[in-house]
């Protein structure tokens, strides 16, 4: 038999993998933690805790079912820091004859990885992940000859080609395939809010292991508390939780922004999603399930709203992914150049809504959507930040962050620099919306309804700043003539002490 090495990365803890069907005395598995892994950017300390305690988990469930491991810590003498001298001291030291890893969703990987199969004297082979509904290559052959890369188009032909929430004549369930519009409710109260279920485990031998190796991190933890799914059995124990107990009023809370409550009744999946410990798939059918043994309770805009986000949104955004790179991480389509403020690091910041949405990423490693697309995202780009910045802060500050995600939505949908390839329009807003949506604005050191003059909320000036600054890539964009309609009509007074309040704000980013 030959003696084969295959590789496991930190994302890949796929317990349902083919790969683990049988036990194979010739087969082993080898994982790393590596300092190379911690920095390509500077990660929230929640974020490397979980990756490392979850890989943990991983390898040590692997051992109990006798599969053979190699596991790298961060200390371990042995370790040379990297994946490919790591490998290769394998493959000599056990007398490799076969080399073997699953398709890494990360480019930078992806090349390192194939790079070092190059240079290998033995033969390799590549599989699938087994996790996503798609390939790699599905949503570019998909849009292939078409102008524009329709989310929407891409997401009910998923919904007929599973059989999601459609008939046997493949039509939606509620004559209808998407309830967004149902799903914008501010919090109201008319429902009461649950905590979110956290697994308080002690994690103060990795935050020791960290402080010794010197890993350079941010953001905060609770060692002994660490709330974060590290294992399947929790992560099935999060997925039962939202379908219990979240899922009825999911939808029509989904994008509502609470001062005292920040997950309100978001189903905290994406963590063990993203390091692949439950599959889309078994998520999917558990809510589909849910749904049709409690229809009285829960409605079809609970439910399609998920399903959307799940194998619309997340296949989606990974397609657009591979179709992209490396180019997609390169663009700067409004060639914004400004830096993050220092608050994006320590959350000192007066506006209420910014204060909450920076401390709760640097608190929990954690922002539903809407928090980091509409308030802290909006801000970014209404201040012109350098995307590469906003890229690095928001992989670097969300423990479900992994390339392949989060540069698609960062990047392309919340900073407009793929010129509108993913969101048609930028998504920027005024104090009007982030009003709407939350209690924020309620006892803010600015007032929401001032353009200009003292204390006037930041976003009110910058937005109308940004669209000001950026008529000559946006006037013609038809989702935003509005806007330019309305600039239009304004005052040249009204304009000047817009622009004038708005340059003072952008001159001093790091005191509002």
């Amino acid at each position: 038999m030959t003696k084969t090495l295959r590789l496991i990365l930190g994302d890949q803890l796929n317990h349902q993998h083919s790969w683990f069907n049988k036990k194979d005395s010739n087969v082993t598995y080898i994982m790393m933690e590596v300092m190379q892994e911690q920095t390509y950017v500077k990660h929230h300390i929640q974020k490397i805790v979980g990756f490392f305690m979850a890989m943990r988990n991983f390898a040590e469930e692997l051992t109990k079912e006798n599969h053979q491991i190699i596991y790298y810590k961060l200390d371990d003498k042995n370790n040379l820091q990297n994946f490919k001298e790591n490998i290769q001291q394998e493959i000599q030291n056990h007398s490799i004859e076969k080399f073997e890893y699953q398709l890494p969703d990360e480019y930078r990987l992806d090349e390192q990885i194939k790079n070092i199969c190059k240079e290998l004297d033995i033969k390799f082979a590549v599989y699938e992940t087994e996790h996503f509904y798609t390939k790699r290559e599905d949503v570019k052959d998909f849009f292939s000859g078409k102008k524009q890369y329709l989310m929407e188009t891409f997401y009910r032909d998923m919904r007929k080609k599973h059989h999601i929430l459609v008939t046997k004549d493949l039509e939606p369930f509620g004559d209808k395939w998407n309830f967004d519009h149902e799903n914008r409710k501010k919090y109201d109260g008319k429902y009461p809010l649950k905590a979110p279920l956290l697994f308080k485990k002690d994690a103060s031998d990795i935050v020791k292991l960290l402080d010794d190796k010197k890993v350079q991190h941010f953001g905060k933890i609770k060692p002994k508390e660490f709330p974060y799914p590290t294992s399947r059995k929790e992560a099935l124990k999060i997925l039962n939780y939202f379908c219990e107990e979240l899922l009825p009023n999911f939808g029509r809370y989904e994008d509502a922004m609470l001062k005292e409550h920040h997950t309100l009744f978001h189903s905290c999946l994406s963590f063990s999603l993203n390091l692949k410990m439950i599959s889309p798939k078994e998520v999917i059918n558990q809510v589909i399930d849910t749904w049709q043994a409690n229809k009285k309770e829960i409605d079809i805009a609970q439910v399609e709203g998920f399903v959307r986000q799940v194998i619309g949104w997340r296949e989606y955004m990974r397609g657009i992914y591979w179709d992209q790179m490396p180019s997609f991480a390169t663009k700067n389509y409004l060639n914004n150049d400004n830096d993050l403020p220092s608050w994006f690091w320590d959350g000192k910041v007066k506006m209420n809504c910014l204060k909450h949405c920076i401390n709760n990423s640097l608190d929990y490693a954690y922002a539903h959507h809407i928090q980091r697309l509409m308030v802290i995202g909006n801000f970014a780009l209404l201040i012109g930040a350098k995307p590469k910045e906003v890229d690095d802060w928001y992989l670097g500050v969300y423990a479900d962050a992994v390339e392949w995600v989060q540069i698609t939505n960062t990047r392309g949908m919340s900073q407009f620099a793929d010129g509108g390839l993913i969101g048609s329009k930028p998504y920027v807003a005024s104090a009007n919306y982030i009003n709407k949506m939350s209690n924020y604005c309620k006892g803010c050191s600015y007032d929401k309804d001032k353009r200009y003059g003292e204390n006037a909320c930041p976003f009110n000036s910058l937005y109308w700043n940004f669209y000001i600054k950026h008529e000559d890539k946006l006037k013609k964009n038809p989702r935003i003539g509005m806007m330019y309609r309305l600039i239009e009509k304004m005052e040249k007074s009204e304009i000047e002490s817009i622009l004038k309040q708005a340059d003072i704000y952008l001159t001093n980013l790091n005191s509002l």
